[in-house]
This record gives C-alpha cells, structure tokens and sequence, in this order.
C-alpha cells in the first residue's frame, strides 16, 4: 500500500499516495459570489488513477467535487445558486455567503495515533464563515485526513466544528425544511463524474437509484462507469455514529446526475445557539473496481475504523 502524505502548494493541499496526486484540496477559491465560494477538494482519484469527481459542472456550476456546502444558514446561503423559498420556488437572492480560509494549524500532519492502525496524514484548518452582508456567523475548525486501506481503496477523512460567533440562534436546514419535498441537500457533498450517470446507489442490503434518496443509513456507496477506459469506480460514503441525527436521511441522485450526501438537516433543522457548536465527522472511501451491497458494506466498514483512527483526538472528534 502507499504512503499517505499531505503537502501544501500556494492555494491548495495535495493528497498523495505514494507520488500520485490522490486529490487536491482547494482552500483558496477563486469563486464568483454567486457559487458561495468555500474550499473543495477536486479532482479526486482512485489509487488506481481513475477521476471519481466532477468540477463546477454546467447544470450547476457551485457543485465542485465534494465540499462541506449549506444551503439554509439562517436566511444565508452557503451552498451557491439561488436559494428555496417557500411559495415561491428557487430565488436568486443577496445572501450567498462565502467559507474563508484562515490558517492551517502548524504541524497539524501526524502518523495514526494507535500502533495497530495504518499510517495517516492530516491537517487541521480554520476558516470563518461571513455572509454576503458581511456578518461573521461561524468560526470553524476542520480536519482533513487521508489513510490508505488497501491496495485498492483510500479514505478521505473529513471532521467540522462550527461555533456560532453571531449574537442569534441559527437554524441550519434544507431545501426540504423549508418547504420542498425529498430535497433535503446539505451537508458533506459529493459530484460524480458525468460518466456515472444512471450509476448504482448502494445501501445496506440494496443497490438501485433515486428510489433510495431520503431513506435512513449509516452508509452510502455509489458505483459507476468511467468513459475511455470502460473500468468502474466505487465511492462510499460514512456518517460518524456520534453524529446529530445519525443514521442521517441521505440525499442521493443517480438518474440526472451522481451525486451523495449525509443530510442531517434533510428533513429537521439544527438550531446552533450563541456560543455553541456543533461537530461532525465522515469519511468517504475512493475504491477502484465496480461494487454491490455487500462489498460496499465491507467498504464502509473499513473506513469506518479507519476513520475513528485517522481522526482520533482531532478536532471534532468524540
């Protein structure tokens, strides 16, 4: 298996196994306010070489490989696009704030705490969050973190705590909180390539497509095709169990185009109160090779304790 390391370039970190670029972490955008610029982690690959997301695509142009993206702050809008609006539909509104980046956390990279678990790597970042108006909201501390699982899967770690720095409580929901049905996007989310369309969703027990949006898991995988070489990939996503609302209502896609995310804003709001915080932690396992239920499961058990590995004592940790 290869070495897990991070290293740091002008605006962006690079996840490395080995010497292959496994995926480039954006945390200086150079985003129109109008795609609520925060960082993201694009592209991302498989150890095996392949391409697994998909960047600022046309249809949606604030979808950037996965981001940690919210679409109801409040009345704030830290997803990108237009915001719902209850009656009225989708509204392009002055209310599309932005994720910035303040400074890593010197020597934050470290090797697995437990003897007994693989190397890993990992950075601890702080960002503020400021709306359109300007008003600071959130104060956020995130961890990155990378582990190689075996020779054909990797995990991304990745764990947040936002502390509400505002002088008001702040609801944090969805689309479907406000009003429309089984659209309850928001949280760590995920864009597949164009190529996995009409993918499989996979979940406990069950492989499908739409069908599966909304329901309650611990796990999520998707599994698809890539063009020009024919081979599949697989990505499977993990909710902490400490997490609110866990297993979380999952807002998945296949039909239109690919995409994942644990939403556990889908369908309740989370009030953060002054002074308060709220911490939550996945990880996304990248596998090269076509899967189904069962070897999603075994995926996500993997990075499950991977994960509590790669992140224990981090910050949003238990």
């Amino acid at each position: 298996m290869s070495d897990i390391r991070i290293d740091e370039a002008e605006d962006r970190l690079l996840i490395r196994g080995g010497e292959a670029v496994l995926a480039e972490y954006v945390f200086r955008p150079t985003d129109v306010r109008l795609e609520s610029p925060r960082p993201y982690f694009s592209p991302i690959r498989t150890l095996g070489g392949e391409v697994v997301s998909l960047f600022r695509p046309h249809d949606h142009v604030w979808h950037k490989g996965i981001a940690w993206s919210l679409p109801v702050v409040g009345d704030e809008n830290f997803w990108g696009g237009p915001t719902f609006v209850r009656g009225e539909g989708y509204v392009q509104l002055p209310n599309n704030g932005e994720q910035r980046h303040r400074e890593f956390d010197a020597a934050s990279d470290t090797e697995a705490p437990r003897a007994d678990a693989a190397a890993s790597a990992r950075r601890v970042e702080r960002l503020d969050w400021v709306t359109e108006a300007g008003e600071h909201v959130f104060e956020e501390e995130r961890t990155i973190a990378a582990t190689t699982l075996a020779d054909d899967a990797w995990l991304l770690g990745f764990a947040t705590r936002l502390r509400n720095v505002s002088e008001r409580a702040i609801p944090i929901g969805s689309p479907t909180t406000r009003g429309r049905e089984n659209a309850g996007y928001g949280g760590l989310f995920w864009r597949g390539p164009r190529s996995f369309t009409n993918g499989t969703v996979l979940a406990p027990g069950v492989a499908g497509g739409d069908e599966l949006r909304g329901i309650r898991s611990p796990w999520m995988g998707f599994s698809g095709r890539h063009d020009g070489t024919g081979t599949a990939s697989t990505v499977v996503m993990v909710d902490d169990a400490a997490n609110v609302q866990h297993p979380p209502q999952w807002f998945a896609r296949a039909e239109d185009f690919a995409c994942l995310c644990p939403a556990p804003f889908f369908s309740e709001e989370h009030v953060v109160e002054p002074g308060q915080a709220l911490a939550l932690r996945y990880g996304v396992v990248i596998a090269d090779g076509a899967s189904d239920p069962e070897r999603a499961e075994r995926l996500a058990a993997a990075g499950a304790v991977a994960l509590a590995a790669a992140l224990d004592g981090a910050l949003g940790g238990a």
